[in-house]
């Protein structure tokens, strides 16, 4: 069982970073309860207040994989779709 790091990153389009913000603080409840979560925490960039940042740790790829296509997720992405003006996800192996 390879444990699995996650860097999330959602910039906002002007306009609509306190709805994004709102959205994404949703996630994190439901999250903090599936299986397999270590560590999930929301950064937001103060130079940049439409930037948001989560740093995910997961026990296992699957378990990854789960939350992903979880309903709330799911609901996220459905909810803001049009306010997002670019988002990207690394998925990392921590090497040392």
């Amino acid at each position: 069982m390879k444990e699995v790091s996650a860097v999330a990153i959602t910039l906002a389009k002007p306009g609509f970073e306190d709805k994004v913000g709102i959205a994404l603080e949703a996630l994190i409840a439901p999250t903090r309860q599936e299986k397999g979560m270590l560590q999930y925490e929301m950064h937001r960039d103060p130079k940049n207040p439409r930037s948001f940042v989560f740093i995910e740790r997961w026990e296992d790829e699957e378990d990854f994989r789960v939350h992903c296509g979880s309903r709330h997720v799911e609901a996220y992405l459905k909810q803001t779709d049009g306010w997002i003006e670019h988002s990207v996800l690394y998925t990392l192996e921590k090497v040392a």
